[in-house]
């Protein structure tokens, strides 16, 4: 007999299909800078568009710690996890911070 396995609710779940648009908007901005280099464009316009890349990027992020703080952590919680929960996230956090 098979069994499946049921794909788990993540907390980006309700979103999922909202945040694969953004990130294949990303994809495209990506491609468009490789175009850019490739094309010896102005530095700055270069810089420019990476800025911009790195703020779709940050949203993107922002949404996923959204729901992993009200989706994810408040199941830890119920679970009694809600402290190892608690410091994944902040380490999460604390990664994407880290620039440069």
């Amino acid at each position: 007999m098979l069994m499946t396995t049921p794909t788990p609710i993540r907390g980006y779940t309700a979103s999922k299909d909202q945040l694969l648009a953004r990130l294949r908007r990303v994809e495209g901005q990506v491609r468009g800078v490789e175009k850019m280099v490739d094309e010896d464009r102005y530095c700055i316009d270069v810089l420019t568009q990476i800025s911009a890349i790195q703020a779709a990027l940050d949203k993107v992020a922002l949404g996923l710690l959204d729901g992993h703080a009200r989706h994810c952590m408040h199941e830890g919680a119920a679970e009694g996890r809600a402290d190892e929960m608690a410091t994944e996230m902040m380490a999460a956090v604390g990664r994407l911070m880290k620039r440069g």
